[in-house]
């Protein structure tokens, strides 16, 4: 689909390969295109991801009406006209009604051109910060499970003979007190195995991949979440309908979420409310690569928060900020999601906790 639009100053532009400025939607940083007055000619896709607002809304309007201290904007461009060499660089944060501030490295530079009279290049001062952490991140849990795995092979086998010997034990003792003792040995050493199972589920069953609508997953999950806290709980939906099916296994992205959703309601004793919402997200840094398109999913509660003492370890194995938790619930939506090549983030401060679940998009 070819979009036309005519900028101010009678510029024709076109969002298709054959536009002029079409390239600009292919960089990770934010580009915005001014006339003289300040009046927006053209946004990328990573300024509409950036600003949250589309091209249409922000075409033939100053652009520093967009914020409320829009005069840096202003006095950043009129440095960068008054520089010697046509361009501007400062650090700005940009204030929005009802949404949180950004923090941005901006670039000013004035173009003797037909397609527009000012450049502004944004990047977001903590996205290099963003994917240095992610990555830790990454290969802490990585190398966590990778221990926790061997960990369990290495359990697993004693943990047989010794429910095996627990059960000749019961046999020989027959009706005698000490049954009590070999039923507790027997009952432990299930239990254990339960939990060896779970943790290496994951890479013991081949996945089932066909086409994934992750709406139809996020309303499988609701369904789930709603009838066992039918009281007290509210979960919300703010769905983007024009997000595409992707490959990847169903049920394993149910369990993630289900996961996610299940973990806020506890945490909130199943009263309070959940948000589920979904997204494109362009151009977007996954492990140290580079994806075109993205799904970009929240979870968000207004429950206690997560504890400080294991916000950094939340998806390690065997970590619950929760009595009596398993610890594997997140370790488990972690390990799927990486499976589908995505990541899972997570934001929580009192009141606040966002999950943030990408994938990549085809």
């Amino acid at each position: 689909m070819t979009l036309r639009a005519t900028a101010p100053g009678g510029v024709e532009r076109r969002r298709d390969p054959a536009s002029r400025l079409a390239g600009l939607d292919l960089l990770a940083c934010a580009v915005v295109l001014l006339d003289d007055q300040g009046r927006t000619v053209f946004v990328n896709l990573a300024g509409e991801q950036l600003f949250e607002l589309p091209q249409r809304v922000l075409e033939g309007t100053p652009f520093a009406r967009q914020f409320t201290n829009g005069g840096i904007i202003d006095g950043l461009l009129a440095e960068a006209c008054n520089n010697a060499f046509g361009q501007k660089r400062q650090d700005i944060e940009l204030h929005r009604l009802g949404r949180d501030p950004l923090a941005l490295h901006c670039v000013a530079v004035v173009l003797e051109s037909e397609l527009g009279s000012l450049l502004l290049e944004f990047r977001e001062i903590d996205q290099r910060i963003r994917i240095d952490r992610e990555s830790r991140m990454l290969e802490s849990v990585r190398v966590n499970r990778e221990l926790v795995r061997n960990l369990a092979h290495e359990i697993k086998n004693p943990l047989g003979g010794i429910r095996g010997a627990a059960q000749l034990l019961e046999s020989e003792v027959g009706g005698s007190s000490l049954r009590e003792y070999t039923q507790v040995i027997i009952k432990e050493a299930d239990r254990l195995q339960t939990l060896v199972d779970r943790l290496l589920a994951p890479h013991r069953h081949p996945r089932l991949v066909g086409d994934v609508n992750i709406h139809e997953v996020l309303e499988r999950v609701r369904s789930v979440v709603t009838a066992e806290y039918p009281q007290g709980l509210t979960i919300e939906r703010d769905y983007d309908a024009s997000l595409p099916d992707f490959r990847g296994d169903k049920e394993q992205l149910i369990q993630a979420v289900l996961n996610l959703v299940r973990n806020a309601a506890q945490a909130m004793h199943g009263r309070g409310r959940i948000l589920l919402t979904t997204r494109i997200a362009r151009q977007l840094t996954i492990d140290k690569v580079r994806y075109r398109l993205a799904l970009d999913l929240h979870v968000i509660d207004d429950g206690p928060g997560i504890p400080d003492e294991i916000r950094d370890r939340i998806f390690y194995p065997l970590v619950s900020g929760r009595e009596g938790g398993s610890g594997l619930g997140l370790t488990l939506a972690q390990t799927f999601v990486q499976q589908h090549g995505g990541v899972i983030e997570c934001d929580s401060r009192p009141g606040r906790t966002d999950f943030r679940i990408l994938l990549p998009l085809p």
